[in-house]
């Protein structure tokens, strides 16, 4: 009976120890910084891993104002490349802390 309790003593620790490092590592990927750029580098746009845009940046060249479209679309798509560079590091970063839970 005793080593029951050892083991599940044993087994808390570790939770809580890979709750820190899991926590840890959320933070780094918060505090990181990524930065996503449309077609020509035309519009460039920086955001924290926590989603939050920090900087955005738009080449003279891409303010048409016959076109206004094309300026919505290159924003549109330097978010969306800032999006899936954090997604990408998020995966990577996290995934070790997931991978194999999915059976739990």
């Amino acid at each position: 009976m005793r080593g029951g309790m050892g083991n599940m003593q044993n087994m808390m620790r570790q939770m809580q120890k890979m709750q820190k490092q899991v926590t840890a590592e959320q933070d780094r990927l918060d505090e990181t910084e990524f930065t996503g750029v449309a077609p020509d580098e035309l519009v460039k746009v920086t955001f924290t891993g926590n989603h939050l845009m920090k900087d955005i940046d738009i080449k003279p060249e891409a303010i048409d104002e016959d076109d206004p479209d094309m300026m919505q679309d290159l924003i549109v798509a330097a978010v969306n490349d800032a999006m899936a560079k954090i997604k990408k590091e998020t995966d990577q970063s996290m995934g070790k802390y997931t991978k194999g839970m999915s059976g739990m």
